[in-house]
């Protein structure tokens, strides 16, 4: 039970935590957040209560843990329709630095995920299994901006596109048939269920022929043998061959510019390539992996969660917003939205919580004001609001900052 004097307060400082994946960097996020992190390479840094990472909120009463401290307070600082739809804070809001290439993957529907959690926990595969697929029983939509320029994979070829390239490719030719025949099921399956010697037997004629023009730097980054040369030099382990590099082939590539955004629904195949970039996504560590990494690829699970169909790439570049200093990025999403928030010095933002928010500097300072409270954040630093909080943001430099929220 939280005192009364905590209960007059709507907005707290908050700090993430660090995930040390190996394909992180070492310099992006620990420039941002003013910390050195000795030896190791910062690879996401997250913001939220996912109970494998909490956030700590600074209250009156100390430093908490934020899943704890919504626990005991959901509905004052969710408001209450956000508290009887989720039952807890509903996204997850992460900063990116992609120095190696993450692995293929796809997030499961909310259905897909409450049934397959439930099944492995039923099964007693525990929590921190290797070769567990679902780690919550949460779905994990999701939408990027980048930070830099950023390279992604992002769903399939549209189909006169990956003909064409699969007809172009002597090493795929015998693909072609299976494409026209059995579809984009047909193909993924078709390489996913390859056993090591047939993989080989495609991909090493072809990395043979492309990794002396990667050597030589004559590969452009839009061009996949250009990404999966460097699968190889990354990942390369052991005599089989990675079968996501397969998806490199069958997948859009896109080049996303500073301030651009995409959107990832569930079912979406995809993989990170390099850059750095704000990432807000529901509230979940779901991820069924195609290759691209060491870890557990599950295909006959990975098979039931893909949409398998043709993509446009859709690149988001936000709403601008009345007042001129905000930009909403509006997606299809039920569980999160995204803004950015461009204040310039002497300029004031203005707004009211109608759901609870977390904000991030991620250039400039700035003064936020909430009543009779105010707290100041510097680059790097983070905002917890409750629902229903009405505030200003004052920048003393010119400031950069990206808004979650639940839509209305």
């Amino acid at each position: 039970m939280e005192n009364n004097t905590l209960h007059t307060l709507n907005i707290f400082t908050l700090k993430g935590q660090i995930q040390n994946y190996a394909w992180g960097g070492k310099k992006f996020i620990s420039k941002l957040l003013k910390t050195r992190i000795s030896g190791k390479k910062a690879a996401e840094y997250w913001l939220g209560a996912h109970t494998k990472a909490p956030s700590v909120i600074k209250t009156s009463l100390g430093s908490q843990f934020l899943d704890g401290f919504l626990k005991r307070n959901l509905k004052k600082c969710l408001g209450k329709r956000v508290a009887r739809k989720f039952g807890r804070l509903p996204f997850l809001l992460k900063v990116l630095d992609v120095k190696k290439m993450l692995s293929i993957q796809v997030h499961p529907s909310k259905k897909n995920a409450e049934k397959g959690f439930r099944y492995e926990n039923m099964i007693g595969v525990p929590l921190t299994a290797s070769y567990r697929n679902y780690k919550d029983d949460n779905h994990k939509p999701e939408i990027m901006v980048a930070l830099s320029e950023f390279w992604l994979l992002h769903g399939f070829l549209p189909k006169e596109k990956l003909l064409k390239r699969l007809k172009s490719i002597p090493e795929f030719l015998h693909l072609v048939n299976v494409f026209e025949t059995e579809g984009y099921y047909g193909l993924y399956k078709n390489v996913m269920e390859k056993n090591s010697k047939e993989v080989n037997s495609i991909l090493k004629p072809l990395l043979k022929r492309i990794m002396p023009l990667y050597a030589q730097g004559k590969l452009d980054k839009t061009n996949p043998d250009y990404w999966a040369a460097k699968a190889l030099k990354e990942l390369s382990k052991g005599t089989s061959l990675d079968k996501g590099i397969f998806s490199i082939y069958f997948f859009n590539i896109m080049r996303v510019n500073k301030g651009e955004a995409v959107y990832q629904k569930a079912g979406m195949p995809h993989a990170y390539l390099e850059g750095q970039n704000i990432e807000l996504m529901a509230n979940s560590d779901n991820v069924l992996r195609g290759g691209l990494t060491q870890k557990h690829v599950d295909v006959i699970e990975l098979l039931e969660n893909i949409t398998f169909e043709e993509t446009i790439p859709q690149v988001l570049h936000g709403n601008l917003q009345e007042n001129g200093l905000e930009s909403v990025f509006e997606t299809e999403a039920k569980d999160f939205e995204l803004s950015k928030i461009d204040i310039k010095t002497e300029k004031t933002y203005k707004a009211k919580a109608r759901s609870v928010e977390i904000v991030i500097a991620i250039e400039g300072k700035v003064t936020i004001v909430e009543r009779k409270s105010s707290l100041v954040l510097k680059k790097g630093g983070a905002a917890f609001f409750k629902a229903g909080s009405i505030y200003e943001i004052k920048a003393e430099k010119n400031a950069v900052l990206y808004k979650a929220k639940v839509p209305f």
